[in-house]
């Protein structure tokens, strides 16, 4: 199965399981007035929103290049992904507004059993959805995927958090509690946000893959015997497409047709490593340095000689 559908079948399971908790938690906060529970309640129809804006990003995403388009239409993911931050910024602070409110306010819960009932629910359809999700992220590393995952993870601390607030505050007598644990929820989304939001934006800025994946990458390449060294390598993901050019050192006497098969050779080499990579080589004589200096590349890629 291509990771596109993989990716599109995940943002279909987030927007339904979105959609179901919706349901359940809008009755739930209708039964109790907890400012958790309706703070769980606003994260969840925000996730529905994102999960759908994450639909569209892997689904264009996955769309082939084309003439403006060129290197196809990766970076849709995470724009999607960063939507996604957005919308969890925006929660978390009107969840913080309606916590400190109801604590000023010295209000008080309902129907606790309703509430601690439906985040339970929540919580093992959630537990279901990251499972699924991890799946498809270690087949795919779709980014949109990913944040979507961050965020469901923080709903599971969330919907933890709603429990154990309507269970102090009404069970365990400590008013206040509800509002507190409202507080520490959109902190912990505050954080969240922070976190899906960096590898968005290392796709968009075109980093550099880690240096152990591109490690790996030079290790098959360099097993060629007629290559004499591998030098200006350059690498970047833009959805789960990944992108790889470098320059290759071999023996200025080669013919062109031997120069192409020993290119052929080692892409084949490499697409059985990394599959579904685009590799772009450009061979060098042997000893030859670019005109332009790009030290500060080197810096970071490494040379192999």
């Amino acid at each position: 199965m291509s990771r596109s559908i993989l990716a599109t079948r995940a943002a279909l399971a987030s927007a339904t399981v979105a959609l179901f908790l919706l349901l359940l938690k809008s009755y739930a906060a209708s039964k109790t007035g907890s400012v958790a529970m309706l703070g769980s309640l606003a994260d969840t129809a925000l996730d529905l929103l994102a999960s759908l804006v994450t639909l569209w990003g892997v689904r264009v995403a996955a769309e082939p290049a084309d003439h403006d388009h060129r290197f196809g239409h990766g970076k849709a993911e995470a724009l999607a992904a960063l939507f996604q931050v957005f919308i969890i910024g925006l929660s978390s602070v009107a969840i913080l507004a309606r916590a400190v409110q109801q604590l000023l306010a010295g209000q008080t819960t309902a129907n606790a059993e309703y509430g601690i009932g439906v985040s339970i629910i929540a919580i093992l359809a959630t537990l279901a959805l990251l499972v699924y999700q991890r799946y498809v992220i270690e087949r795919t590393g779709s980014v949109a995927i990913g944040a979507d995952h961050v965020h469901y993870q923080s709903d599971v601390m969330l919907n933890i958090a709603v429990i154990a607030a309507l269970a102090i505050d009404q069970f365990g007598g400590m008013r206040g509690a509800d509002p507190l644990f409202g507080i520490a929820i959109a902190l912990w989304l505050m954080w969240g946000a922070w976190r899906a939001s960096a590898q968005a934006v290392d796709q968009l800025m075109d980093k550099e893959w880690p240096a152990e994946r591109r490690a790996a990458f030079m290790k098959v390449a360099e097993q060629h015997p007629e290559l004499a060294g591998i030098h200006d390598l350059r690498t970047r993901t833009s959805g789960t497409h990944d992108f790889v050019q470098f320059h290759v050192w071999m023996d200025p006497k080669i013919t062109l047709d031997d120069a192409h098969r020993v290119m052929d050779e080692v892409e084949d080499q490499l697409m059985l490593a990394f599959p579904g990579t685009e590799i772009l080589i450009h061979p060098d004589p042997e000893g030859h340095v670019d005109r332009v200096p790009i030290s500060a590349l080197e810096a970071t890629t490494g040379t192999i000689h």
